[in-house]
Order: C-alpha cells, then structure tokens, then sequence
C-alpha cells in the first residue's frame, strides 16, 4: 500500500461530507484503488474503488509532491460492469 500525506483543510473536509463521503473513505480508495486515471474536465488525478462499506466511488486529488495529496472532490458512482 502506498503512504500518502492527505492535505485536509475544513473546506475540503465539508466538501466530501456533501457527497456522503468521510476522510477514511477518501484515504482508503486513494491507497487502495481498483483503478486510477486523470479527471476528463479537470485533468486531475482520480482514483476509482471501493469503500470499506463496499460503496464504489470516485476520488479526484491534486499531486502537490511526490507523497502529499490535497482531496477536491469525491462522489459515489455506478459500479463497471
């Protein structure tokens, strides 16, 4: 499992919390994902998987070194088939 710093500030916090989504959530998928890619419409970094709850979502961050994430965004989606 890859080690990551999580940049969490009260808006990013509160932002994830809208979608349903908790800081555990969003650490767990980022270090544990089934699949990762870039953002089409932000270009950013996302990563794909499940929660510990089996919830499948997506997670979109931005790289700011090599072991330091700062979350945007995270919303539950539709499984892949």
């Amino acid at each position: 499992m890859p080690y990551f710093e999580f940049l969490w500030t009260d808006d990013n916090i509160e932002h994830v919390e809208q979608h349903g989504i908790s800081q555990d959530d969003f650490e767990h998928v980022v270090c544990n994902p089934t699949s990762k890619g870039y953002s089409r419409s932000s270009e950013l970094p996302v990563a794909w998987g499940y929660t510990v709850d089996g919830r499948y979502i997506v997670t979109v961050y931005e790289e700011l070194d090599d072991v330091t994430l700062l979350p945007v965004t995270a919303y539950e989606v539709t499984e892949p088939r």
